[in-house]
C-alpha cells in the first residue's frame, strides 16, 4: 500500500515551501488510496515547541490536508538508539571529536588544494586511549555513519536518474555530541518501520537522500521511491529564504487567501500543467502527477493567490460565506441579494465590509461640474421606493428620455454620483441595497 509522510519540525510556523512538500505527499497517498502520515520531527528538545505542533495541525486542517495518523519522533528515541547500536556492531558508526573550528580549517585546506571539502575520517585512526582523552577534554563526540565509497544511484520521480559518488560526500553526523538524534537517521528508521513507500521533498535534500539510501540498506530496510521537487524563488528569481517568515500559511490566511486558491496554485506550480482553479480536493487529487514537475527553480509570487481567491469566492453560494456576510454587518434579510451583488467585486472576504458600508451609509458623490444639472434632473426622476431589480432600468430609461443622454454619458455620471466610484457591481443589483437612497425613496 502507498504510504507517504509529511515531517515538519515544530520550531516555527509552516510556510509555502513546507506546504509544497506536504501537498505533494498528501496527493500521492490519496490518489493511490493509501496512507498519509503526519510525523512531527521533534528530536530537538531545545527548539521544538508544542504551540508549533498545534499550529501545524491547524494549518493543515484549514487546507483540508487530513492525516491518517500522527507520529512523534520524540516518542521513538529508543528505536533510533537500537539502530545506532546496530550500525556500531557493523563497524559503520564511529565517534569523531573535531571542533567546528578544526573542521572549518580542514575544509579550507582541502579547497586550497583543489580537493572536495570532505571529512577526512581522521577519527577512524584514534586509539581507545586517545578517544578517552578527547572525551575527558571535550566531552562526547559526534557519531558519523561510515559511507561505502561507491556510486549511489536511484531514479528520481522528478529529477530522473541520479548518480552520486559517495567519496565526494562527508560521512554524515547522525548523533550530536549532546546525544541529540539528527533527522538523517531518525527519518530512515521511521520510513523503514512505518512502511513509507514514497518520499517527496525539496531538491536541497538530494545529497542527504544519497546518504540515507546507504543507511537504509545497512539497516536492511526497503528504499522508498524518492522525488525531489524544485525550490521556490521569488517572482524575480530571488531566494525566498529571507522572506519565508512572511509567507507562513497563517499569514496568508490572515490576508484572506482561500484554501482552494492556495492548493490549486501549489499543486501545479513548477509542473508542465497550467495553474487552474479547482473546485475541490477531489479534482486536485485526480489531476496530480508528480512526474510532470520539473527540476528548474520555480518562481512563486504571493500576488498570484489573490485572483484565484477572487475567482473561488465568485463560485460560492451564500451558505458557504454566511458568517463572513453576517460579520460585515449585513442584515439577514438582505444577505442573499447583498452576496449576489458583492461576490463579483471582492478579492477577499474582508472586502465585504466596505461594500456594506457603501450600501448602508452611501458614499461621497463624485460629480463633475458639467454633470451637476444632469444629476439634479436625474435624481428628481428617481421613482419612489422600495427599489428592486427593475428600478435601475426604469429610472435610466426615464432619464434618457428626459435628458437625451445615452450610453456611457448616461450611466457613468449616475454610477459616480451614487457610489463615488467609476467601477463596481451591476447597478441594477446595487441600487436596491443603497439604503440612504432607498430611505429617501
Amino acid at each position: 500500500m502507498t504510504t507517504t509522510r509529511f515531517a515538519p519540525s515544530p520550531t516555527g510556523y509552516i510556510h509555502v515551501g513546507n506546504l509544497r512538500t506536504a501537498l505533494m505527499n498528501y496527493l500521492i497517498a490519496r490518489k493511490a488510496g493509501g496512507t498519509f502520515i503526519l510525523r512531527i520531527d521533534d528530536t530537538d528538545p531545545e527548539r521544538s515547541k508544542e504551540e508549533y505542533v498545534d499550529a501545524i495541525k491547524q494549518d493543515l486542517e484549514w487546507l483540508g490536508l487530513h492525516w491518517d495518523k500522527v507520529e512523534r519522533q520524540s516518542d521513538r528515541l529508543d528505536r533510533y538508539a537500537e539502530a545506532a547500536d546496530k550500525l556500531r556492531e557493523m563497524g559503520r558508526f564511529y565517534e569523531a571529536f573535531e571542533t567546528p573550528t578544526e573542521l572549518d580549517l580542514k575544509r579550507k585546506k582541502q579547497l586550497n588544494m583543489g580537493k572536495p571539502p570532505v571529512y577526512d575520517r581522521a577519527a577512524l585512526n584514534l586509539s581507545d586511549a586517545e578517544k578517552d582523552a578527547l572525551r575527558a577534554e571535550r566531552g562526547n563526540g559526534v557519531w558519523r555513519f561510515k559511507l561505502d565509497h561507491e556510486r549511489i544511484e536511484w531514479t528520481d520521480g522528478i529529477l530522473g536518474d541520479i548518480s552520486i559518488d559517495a567519496a565526494s560526500v562527508s560521512d554524515p553526523v547522525l548523533i550530536r555530541g549532546d546525544g541529540q538524534v539528527l533527522y538523517t537517521i531518525a527519518s530512515v528508521v521511521d520510513d523503514t518501520e512505518m512502511g513509507v513507500t514514497d518520499v517527496v521533498r525539496g531538491s536541497d535534500h538530494v545529497t542527504n537522500t544519497a546518504t540515507q539510501i546507504q543507511i537504509i540498506e545497512a539497516l536492511g530496510g526497503q528504499c522508498p521511491r524518492f522525488a525531489h521537487h524544485s525550490l521556490l524563488t521569488g517572482p524575480l528569481g530571488e531566494a525566498l529564504s529571507k522572506r519565508l517568515g512572511t509567507l507562513a500559511l497563517r499569514d496568508l490566511r490572515e490576508q484572506g487567501v482561500q484554501p482552494m486558491a492556495l492548493l490549486s496554485l501549489m499543486a501545479r506550480l513548477g509542473s508542465s500543467d497550467p495553474v487552474e482553479l479547482r473546485s475541490d480536493m477531489a479534482e486536485l487529487i485526480e489531476g496530480f502527477d508528480v512526474n510532470r514537475f520539473g527540476a528548474a527553480p520555480t518562481k512563486f509570487d504571493v500576488q498570484d493567490l489573490f485572483p484565484l481567491t477572487a475567482k473561488h469566492l465568485q463560485s460560492l453560494p451564500l451558505t458557504d460565506v454566511a458568517d463572513a456576510v453576517e460579520d460585515a454587518g449585513v442584515p439577514a434579510d438582505l444577505a442573499e441579494p447583498f452576496w449576489a451583488m458583492a461576490r463579483e467585486n471582492i478579492t477577499t472576504l474582508a472586502d465585504l465590509k466596505g461594500w456594506w458600508e457603501l450600501c448602508r451609509d452611501g458614499a461621497e458623490p463624485l460629480i463633475a461640474d458639467e454633470d451637476r444639472e444632469f444629476i439634479a434632473e436625474a435624481v428628481a426622476l428617481l421613482p419612489d421606493g422600495p427599489f428592486d431589480g427593475e428600478t435601475w432600468g426604469t429610472w435610466t430609461k426615464a432619464v434618457k428620455e428626459a435628458t437625451g443622454r445615452k450610453g456611457k454619458g448616461l450611466f457613468m455620471p449616475l454610477r459616480k454620483a451614487l457610489t463615488g466610484m467609476e467601477r463596481g457591481p451591476e447597478m441594477a443589483a446595487l441600487l436596491p441595497l443603497l439604503q440612504v437612497i432607498r430611505a429617501r425613496g
